[in-house]
């Protein structure tokens, strides 16, 4: 088995459509850059309500798959551009905490998780929340939150 200290650290990002992901993503790939980690996504593909639709549902599934395989590949090229290597991808099916802990739970690999708060009104977000709310003592890695609104500037100095 190999040593845990000479591996490198995975820094794993939890992939949406927010402008705050952006924010989560560029800092977690400069720090990956500067440690000599590695970054891993996660893009969860939440379930719609039209269960009672199998035919829909099973073509809406497949169009969101095809949407988060694309995103992907966009951000694995901006990931490789920050730190010269190609992000971990992982694409599940579920709630996105659920699945997320699941992860964490499956890849002891993964060292830090990197999420970004919310900068409006609503607050942080449900998944902020969450993890450093009442799951906080659940967790098995340090969660880092970085402000949402931070601009590339700020987060060159704080990575």
């Amino acid at each position: 088995m190999s040593d845990p200290s000479t591996m490198p650290r995975i820094f794993l990002v939890v992939v949406d459509e927010t402008e705050e992901m952006r924010v989560a993503l560029r800092y977690a790939a400069l720090r990956a850059a500067h440690t000599g980690g590695r970054i891993a996504l996660l893009y969860v593909i939440e379930p719609s309500d039209l269960q009672q639709w199998m035919a829909v549902e099973s073509l809406m599934r497949e169009e969101r798959r095809e949407e988060a395989e694309a995103l992907l590949t966009k951000l694995s090229a901006e990931v490789s551009d920050i730190c010269g290597t190609l992000p971990i991808l992982y694409i599940r099916e579920g709630r996105r905490r659920d699945e997320l802990l699941a992860l964490l739970d499956e890849e002891p690999s993964i060292s830090v998780l990197v999420l970004a708060a919310g900068a409006g009104q609503e607050g942080p977000g449900p998944l902020v929340t969450s993890l450093v709310g009442k799951m906080a003592g659940r967790m098995r890695v340090p969660v880092t939150v970085v402000p949402g609104n931070l601009s590339d500037e700020q987060i060159n100095v704080l990575a």
